[in-house]
């Protein structure tokens, strides 16, 4: 069987964070928190490592990270930009961003061929969710329509620094994911978890509510699915400037057509990233208390 490939979404550039976050060093030994996510899908058998960048950051990135990497894992470089379209789609005019995260998974789809998953570059999953979607892929046939991904609970994933949109899951009985809908705004107030509901009012969220942070698995089928729902967005949004194309909008539409079921995939992992400049020291110290017990090494690489 081939190995699985980690595809990882990189062409952000954190307007909340004010900069490129995904280069930014919080390792001993000037590691990112990429560099984590890449070490620990090393150790969990991953044969090839996918990153989605712009051409604006290319050489800011591969000096990064490039030659850290060489004899150590396979590496591809694919591009998202404005104008990487569907044959014969053009972009608005007027549109100054590409289309969301959705979009970015399609620009690799010349490059893997075999089961893949998708992670931010900013956020630290745990070797753990590495494991568990490795050995998920090793039941999952690439010619089938089915996907996995990995849920948290809502209540490890926030800032203690401002608001964070995060995916609402909801499973079957059998564990098979039955949609996800955007919580935007989120926020702890005292002793509860807000999010900003219709007409901007306020709702309550279970801390233990199951939440999506864009850990996904899937079989290179999904990119044929990708293509054909993408396509139809860019036709229906030709004029929005703004609207974005979000990995689970597909997955949503394929659940409601009865196209491939999505196993949820729980883990003890534990998540932690950098939406804002105040989250940095506590990464910072996340990483050190990890090495300290003995799950890195005090120099990664």
């Amino acid at each position: 069987m081939n190995k699985p490939t980690l595809l990882i979404l990189a062409a952000g550039i954190g307007s909340r964070y004010g900069g490129l976050k995904q280069l930014d060093k919080v390792g001993p030994g000037g590691e990112a928190i990429i560099d984590y996510s890449i070490y620990d899908a090393i150790q969990a058998g991953f044969g090839k490592v996918v990153f989605v960048i712009r051409k604006s950051i290319e050489k800011d990135f591969k000096e990064f990270i490039g030659h850290k990497l060489e004899g150590k894992i396979a590496v591809e470089y694919v591009f998202q930009e404005l104008d990487k379209l569907p044959q014969g789609l053009s972009p608005n005019p007027n549109r100054q961003k590409p289309y969301g995260t959705g979009h970015a998974v399609l620009m690799a789809a010349d490059v893997i061929k075999e089961n893949f998953a998708v992670i931010n570059a900013d956020d630290f999953y745990g070797r753990e969710a590495y494991e568990t979607i490795a050995q998920y892929f090793k039941e999952l046939d690439t010619a089938s329509n089915d996907n996995c991904m990995v849920g948290y609970n809502l209540k490890n994933t926030l800032s203690d620094h401002g608001y964070v949109s995060r995916g609402q899951c909801s499973s079957d009985t059998y564990g098979y994911l039955k949609d996800v809908v955007e919580r935007t705004h989120i926020e702890r107030k005292k002793d509860v978890i807000l999010f900003e509901g219709e007409n901007g009012l306020a709702v309550e969220l279970d801390e233990n509510t199951l939440v999506s942070m864009n850990f996904w698995g899937f079989t290179p089928r999904f990119f044929e699915q990708l293509n054909t729902r993408f396509t139809t967005f860019i036709k229906e949004n030709k004029d929005q400037l703004k609207s974005e194309f979000y990995i689970p909008t597909a997955v949503n539409e394929m659940i409601e057509e009865g196209i491939g079921r999505t196993k949820v995939l729980e883990s003890d992992a534990v998540w932690f990233g950098v939406t804002y400049q105040e989250d940095r020291p506590v990464v910072v110290e996340s990483i050190r208390k990890l090495i300290r017990a003995g799950k890195y090494p005090e120099k990664l690489w």
